[in-house]
């Protein structure tokens, strides 16, 4: 396949197919923990990378299997919005494949174009990213385009958030020693707070990124920014059950339920799908230690 890749098992998506729009490494950042290596081409021009038309041939090639796919997701080694033909992609997902969920992974340097908003605003979920809350965090951590900006980023994510009904997933991408400071961390609680009630997932390095000796966040360093950041809803992305028995996976499953209290949040969180993560909450409820209400949502038993 020449655009789509996959799918592979998300963290945050579960089996998630991904559509690749851009020629490698086109993007308006240069992000130090790019695990796609560094951008060679760093610009901000929306157009056709390649053909929108051969991007849907391939997806009905793939889609026409019925594969079992938990979302549809642009991401890929650029800047999917970029594409000035993903709000046509998303549409003909839509109407010709509406059994599949949507989602769109976006740096949120284009989102103060209307124009994109526009594009992308039929998608299940939308995660913008916003990494640095300060100009000179983002030079350090993203390196971007110069007409990039933290004021433009803000605003376009505050304008999407205000028109769009879908899930909204905001990742922030922490980097100890530059946007874990409390000037960032108390920058971020306050715009969280006039965005309510997006969830703020907080992540970190997994794999080697474009730089070398990008320090990795701890869990809990992780987990004392969680809890600067209260009331505003956060999670923290877990890749802790790789390899675990179902023994180990009950317990963290059963450690997160007091915060990560649904169905879906639990299952982004994991990485595990949906359907998968409810016959783990199954499992614990026959044992005892959690319950259900509220249709899809737990809390443990005292």
């Amino acid at each position: 396949m020449k655009y789509l890749f996959g799918p592979v098992n998300s963290r945050r998506l579960g089996i998630s197919l991904g559509i690749d729009l851009l020629p490698y490494k086109t993007c308006s950042l240069d992000c130090i923990y790019c695990e796609c290596g560094a951008t060679t081409h760093l610009t901000v021009e929306r157009r056709e990378y390649v053909k929108t038309e051969d991007v849907i041939r391939e997806l009905d090639e793939y889609l026409s299997q019925k594969p079992e796919l938990d979302y549809i997701t642009f991401s890929g080694s650029g800047e999917p919005t970029l594409h000035s033909g993903i709000g046509k992609i998303i549409s003909y997902l839509k109407s010709h494949y509406p059994d599949y969920r949507i989602c769109v992974l976006t740096n949120s340097t284009l989102l103060n174009l209307k124009e994109v908003r526009d594009e992308i605003i039929s998608a299940d979920v939308i995660v913008p990213s916003l990494d640095a809350m300060t100009d000179v965090s983002l030079r350090k951590i993203l390196r971007p385009h110069e007409s990039v900006t933290v004021e433009k980023i803000l605003s376009g994510i505050s304008s999407l958030c205000r028109e769009y009904c879908g899930k909204i997933i905001i990742e922030y991408f922490v980097i100890p020693g530059i946007n874990d400071s409390e000037e960032e961390i108390d920058l971020l609680k306050k715009y969280m707070m006039t965005i309510e009630p997006v969830v703020v997932q907080l992540n970190y390095l997994s794999r080697p990124g474009a730089e070398k000796n990008v320090p990795r966040a701890s869990f809990n360093q992780l987990k004392a920014i969680s809890e600067k950041l209260l009331p505003v809803n956060v999670q923290i992305i877990d890749s802790s059950l790789d390899n675990c028995s179902d023994k180990e996976i009950d317990k963290a499953v059963l450690d997160k339920i007091s915060t990560y209290s649904t169905t879906e949040d639990l299952s982004l969180t994991f990485g595990i799908r949906k359907s998968d993560m409810i016959k783990i909450l199954k499992r614990l409820e026959e044992s005892g230690l959690i319950e259900c209400f509220d249709s899809e949502r737990w809390r443990r038993k005292a």
